[in-house]
Order: structure tokens, then C-alpha cells, then sequence
């Protein structure tokens, strides 16, 4: 869950410089540095920008940040929202993450960022992703790394990247995650009107988008997988339910979401018991139960995989933040 003390993960700070995307940008400001007052606890965030003065950003914007680069050293977490990929990032800026990541600080970098990250070093023998466009160069100018091109983020506890641009919005809010539980980042996904959890396995892109304007039978069909989770949902149940064939049904469940309809329905599964584990103190058996994992070891298996911990360790860490919860 972290190196450093989860409170100072919470301290936020965000790079910017000239020639920054502003959709990546907005998207950590979106996520991170709006005002949550029906939250009790939240994020600290600040722009710091690698240049002085004001930055000019992609579409002709400015942007005028609140610190200079000396702000990163204070931060909890140091998010990187794309960079110049054909520009080597400087010197002054390479150590200056290094150093805030040996006391404990986490990386995340959206997009292109990642190839700030990898100058450090730090990525050496680790897992990453970028748009699938920068991919193949990441790979051949950082050859240390194992770059993963197909996936939407990947998370190696103490540095984060995603893929391109929406899939930025899924690393944010796997973050929130991480943090804050699935209760909150579910109620920040609705206000971004975003689908809630994408894991970071799923493919960055597809090549044809299921064709539902005229007949909304795919969302209808995923509503009511949520809504009967706790239920024995094989493939044959689930085609029957959309009134297609078994391999229809498949076909199009992959174009659409990048995975299987079973592998679908696992993480689903295990989202329910994350929120369950969080905010309940019902047994492992039971909660096994509520979501469709039908026995103890079931669950654990599925969540280890998922979650790379066990249900009891995961209810411990959030038992020991002591976030306070709204109850609405």
C-alpha cells in the first residue's frame, strides 16, 4: 500500500512546464485538486512548474503555477502529466525525483510522463505502460524496462503510469482507490460521470465499438450482472440474458471491454468485496458469499491475484487509516 505514511501520499503535486497537455492536466485537477467538501478528509494539491513564470500550455493556454520545481520535494506523490518524449527531461529535474522518491514519495506519471520516470532509473527491472503510440520507443530507448503497451496502468506500488490520456482518469481514480476506498472513488467516478473501475489489465484500445445507439443491450446486460453478482453467472446465463449466442456474446463482450465476460464478472466480484471489506465486519465466509466467490478460499484466490494481498490484510490497512466515512 505504500512506503511512505498513507497521510503524506495525500500530498499532491503535479508538474507542469511548457508544451503540457492540458487534458492531462485537467484530468489530475479534476480528480485531486477540486474542493470535496462532503468528504472529511482529502487531498493537498499545488502545480509546480519546471519553468518560472507562466507556462504556455497546449491550445495557446497559460499556466501559472503555484511553485516552482522545489515543490516536488515536499510532496507525497509527484504525478507527471506527459512530457516532450523526443526531449531528454533535465538534470536538475531527473535527481530531484530520485530524491523525492527515496524518502518515500510515489511517482505517477499519465501518458508520455513515463519517459520522465524512466530517466531516472527508478523503472529499471519494473513494469510500465505509455500510449500505445510512444510504446515501442519507450522500449527501445529504456530497454530495462518491461514495457507493457497494451494495458490502461500499471501499478508497482511505489510508481504508477498509465497509457494515453482517458486512461489517466482510470489510474486517478485507482488511486483514490488505494487511498481513500472504493466507496469514495465510486462517488468520485459518479461526479466525473465515468464508468468507476477499469482494471489496469484491460486493453487501451478496441477496434469496434460495440454497436449500441439503437439497442442499449450491453449496458443493460452489465447492470444486470452488478445487480445479480452474488449469483452463479456462467457465459450460457449471460447469453441468455442478451438473447445471442454463446460466442456472439463473447466477441462482443471483448470488443467492447478488452476481456472476457468471466474475467469481467471476477473483477467485479472483487470490487464488491474491496467495498465490503472496508466498510462492514462481516466474515471472509460471508462476504465470499455476497459476492458470487461461493466459498472462503475462492475469494482469497481471486483477491491475491487481483489485489496481490489477502481480504483480511486489505480490511487491516483500512481499519488503520481511520478515515472518517460519510455515511451518505
Amino acid at each position: 500500500m505504500g512506503r511512505s505514511a498513507q497521510l503524506s501520499h495525500r500530498d499532491i503535486a503535479v508538474l507542469a512546464y511548457s508544451g503540457l497537455g492540458t487534458f492531462e492536466l485537467g484530468i489530475v485537477v479534476e480528480v485531486f485538486g477540486l474542493p470535496r467538501p462532503e468528504f472529511s478528509e482529502w487531498y493537498s494539491f499545488k502545480v509546480c512548474g519546471l519553468e518560472r513564470g507562466a507556462l504556455k500550455a497546449t491550445g495557446g493556454l497559460k499556466i501559472v503555477p503555484q511553485e516552482g520545481i522545489e515543490g516536488l520535494a515536499k510532496a507525497g506523490t509527484i504525478i507527471i502529466p506527459g512530457w516532450r518524449i523526443d526531449e531528454q527531461p533535465p538534470q536538475h529535474l531527473v535527481k530531484t525525483l530520485i530524491r523525492a522518491h527515496a524518502r518515500g514519495a510515489r511517482l505517477v506519471s499519465i501518458c508520455s510522463g513515463v519517459f520522465v520516470v524512466a530517466a531516472t532509473g527508478l523503472l529499471n527491472g519494473r513494469r510500465a505502460t505509455t500510449h500505445w503510440l510512444y510504446a515501442g520507443k519507450l522500449a527501445q530507448k529504456y530497454p530495462a524496462i518491461r514495457v507493457e503497451p497494451d494495458v490502461l496502468y500499471v501499478d508497482e506500488a511505489d510508481i504508477l503510469t498509465s497509457a494515453g490520456s482517458a486512461a489517466g482518469i482510470d489510474l486517478c481514480l485507482h488511486i483514490v482507490r488505494r487511498d481513500f476506498g472504493s466507496r469514495i472513488a465510486n462517488r468520485v467516478a459518479r461526479r466525473l460521470v465515468v464508468y468507476p473501475h477499469r482494471e489496469g489489465g484491460q486493453a487501451q484500445f478496441i477496434e469496434r465499438a460495440v454497436e449500441n445507439e439503437d439497442s442499449p443491450w450491453f449496458s443493460k446486460l452489465l447492470e444486470w450482472a452488478q445487480r445479480h453478482i452474488e449469483e452463479e453467472l456462467p457465459v450460457e446465463r449471460l447469453a441468455a440474458q442478451a438473447g445471442m449466442s454463446k460466442r456472439t456474446l463473447a466477441r462482443h463482450f471483448t470488443e467492447a471491454t478488452g476481456t472476457s465476460p468471466a474475467d469481467w464478472i471476477i473483477s467485479q466480484r472483487v470490487s464488491r468485496a474491496k467495498e465490503l471489506l472496508e466498510t462492514t465486519s462481516r466474515t471472509i465466509e460471508e462476504i465470499a458469499a455476497h459476492c458470487g466467490f461461493g466459498s472462503a478460499p475462492t475469494l482469497r484466490h481471486h483477491f491475491r491475484e487481483r489485489v496481490r494481498i489477502s481480504p483480511l490484510a486489505y480490511r487491516s490497512h483500512f481499519r488503520q487509516s481511520r478515515l472518517r466515512l460519510p455515511d451518505r
